[in-house]
């Protein structure tokens, strides 16, 4: 279950490419052990304030690494250890794939039966349409529940009813027709759980409980309950700045099947391990959970799970992947599992939004003896913390201080995100300060002019907010908030989104492969004069000319920007997306 922040504005589309473009190799000595290169890297984090939790690394079963880092309780200082329980979020999914799985393979369950089957008292005109298969795969169309503008502010903190959790989204319209489109929904599996809790006349825990914990003896693990008394349960914090608070209280009725357990590493070691056998699925069906049914988040997603390939540093190796993260107010949470080499990598966090596939991505490479990026302490960060501890105008010197530091890494989504933090905190001029910030840094980023623009509206200087927002729409006309905003000014917005005519003879000199990073190539291809860009692994996606060589994405912000050589032919193009600039030159 993906916990979604007030105030926070995230957009990404090449996941894989932004998240392996940089490289860093790492300085070791030659003697050191995988398990201490694991170590002092997830330490490093840790110093950083990146990382605070558990973490656990086999190969073949065989554990290299299981250690716990920073504290399960602050206030008692309490230190994270491998069997401090952490709430999973998301993971839950796949334990409720398994659910589903193994009811299918008594003959309880039809996967491609409809929702209706189970749930008659379901509205018919969506349930009659859904079927098992397309829950479990994110395609049903079904409003996710926890995207609702008011969810988190109004329904997440009292508990709910079965009947009542199912309420808030089952009589809204499905947002497309079954099995079109991918969308993750929270909702899709909340109602798998309910499938289960009718199928077997038990409750969703104790399901839990009896067909898959109790077998596999994870004794350490289970669906999580605010009221009880549970042994080495960590609590769960968030950033504030370079300092910690405790996160929002979140009701575990309202996660439920999408995201409602807690478990330690140890105890997902025994669940990773007891997916290569049949102890809790026949191969038939185990199959079924790890088929790529539908392109998604750069990768494909089974049943409760993603499943591709990554590519393995420079080599031009690809390994298979099996991954699944989660995150819930306080926590977040990562299981990637590499099949040929029976490679698991999990990582607990209790401290909210760590990057925890940068520090796999890592732990990959040690394991794989290829260079691996270290982290590097935050702008961000460090600047808020300058301007709580002294003042604004210091905070804004020290900005200019680090912001070129080799030490440190300045991120636009991470300013962006300590900015709705400090707004949403009532830190308004500190808020402000940021997001000015952003908009020098990134000056090319539609994003920081649009954020900047919401903070100069509620500090009531309208002018100000009006040509930032004019600028975010300069920069990607598909920035709808932007456009949203303006009308509600009162400002007309129909200039200022133009459609740019290029000639089909332009476009063709765009098509082509741009390698981006090693391995990593970006398509593009025309279809009429729509002209569709296609990145490695990833779904297609239209791109929509501002100029006759700028191009944007509506789907997510991103731009494309083809560049001719001195002969008039186009050799290359770079991509501009989430503050950075990623140049490729032409392949073919």
């Amino acid at each position: 279950m993906t916990s979604i922040k007030i105030y926070r504005k995230i957009s990404f589309l090449f996941t894989l490419l932004l998240s392996s473009s940089t490289v860093i190799f790492a300085q070791t000595h030659v003697a050191e052990t995988q398990t201490e290169k694991i170590d002092q890297l997830l330490s490093k984090y840790q110093e950083y304030g990146q990382f605070n939790g558990s973490a656990l690394v086999a190969l073949d079963g065989k554990v290299i690494l299981k250690k716990g880092y920073g504290f399960a309780n602050m206030e008692w200082k309490i230190p994270n250890q491998p069997n401090t329980k952490h709430r999973l979020g998301s993971i839950t999914k796949q334990f409720t794939a398994v659910l589903v799985l193994q009811l299918a393979n008594q003959g309880k369950v039809d996967l491609q039966a409809n929702l209706s089957t189970y749930l008659p008292d379901y509205p018919k005109e969506a349930g009659g349409k859904i079927t098992v298969h397309q829950l479990l795969t994110h395609t049903a169309g079904v409003p996710n529940y926890t995207s609702f503008p008011d969810f988190f502010t109004t329904k997440s903190r009292n508990p709910h009813s079965i009947k009542e959790l199912v309420g808030i989204f089952s009589d809204l319209p499905l947002d497309f027709t079954p099995g079109s489109q991918f969308s993750y929904s929270n909702s899709g599996y909340v109602l798998l759980g309910v499938i289960i809790e009718k199928v077997t006349g038990k409750t969703y825990e104790a399901t839990l409980k009896e067909m898959i914990f109790d077998p596999l003896g994870m004794t350490n693990t289970g669906y999580d309950h605010h009221d009880r008394i549970i042994e080495n349960r960590a609590s769960g914090y968030e950033k504030a700045g370079s300092a910690y608070v405790n996160a929002d209280y979140l009701d575990m009725s309202i996660p439920y099947a999408a995201g409602s357990m807690y478990s330690t590493v140890e105890d997902l070691l025994r669940w990773d391990q007891a997916l290569y056998t049949e102890k809790v699925l026949p191969k038939k069906y185990m199959d079924l959970m790890f088929t790529p049914y539908v392109e998604a988040f750069g990768m494909h997603y089974g049943y409760g799970w993603s499943v591709g390939k990554i590519p393995l540093g420079e080599t031009g190796i690809e390994q298979d992947i099996i991954t699944h993260g989660g995150g819930i107010n306080g926590f977040n949470t990562l299981i990637t599992r590499l099949p040929e080499n029976k490679e698991v990598i999990i990582l607990l966090n209790n401290t909210g939004g760590a990057n925890l596939n940068d520090m796999s991505q890592g732990i990959n490479s040690i394991i794989n003896g290829q260079p691996y990026e270290l982290p590097k302490q935050s702008v961000a960060t460090a600047v808020v913390t300058t301007m709580m501890e002294k003042s604004i105008p210091t905070g804004i010197k020290h900005f200019e201080e680090i912001k070129n530091n080799s030490k440190f890494h300045l991120s636009e989504q991470d300013m962006n995100t300590e900015g709705y933090r400090l707004l949403r905190d009532g830190q308004l001029e500190a808020a402000a300060a940021i997001f000015k910030l952003n908009v020098t840094a990134f000056p090319e980023s539609f994003n920081v002019y649009d954020s900047y623009g919401e903070i100069l509206l509620l500090q009531g200087e309208k002018e100000k907010a009006i040509a930032n927002y004019k600028k975010s729409i300069e920069l990607n006309p598909a920035n709808q908030n932007g456009i949203d905003q303006l009308e509600k000014m009162g400002i007309k917005t129909m200039d200022l989104v133009k459609e740019v005519e290029v000639s089909e003879e332009t476009l063709d000199t765009y098509l082509g492969k741009y390698e981006l990073v090693p391995g990593f190539i970006l398509t593009i291809t025309r279809d009429g004069k729509q002209l569709n860009a296609q990145a490695t692994g990833q779904p297609m996606f239209p791109i929509f000319a501002k100029s006759q060589t700028e191009f944007y994405l509506k789907v997510v912000a991103a731009q494309l920007v083809f560049h001719p050589d001195e002969n008039g032919k186009v050799d290359s193009v770079t991509l501009f997306q989430a503050g950075q600039e990623l140049k490729g030159n032409r392949v073919k």
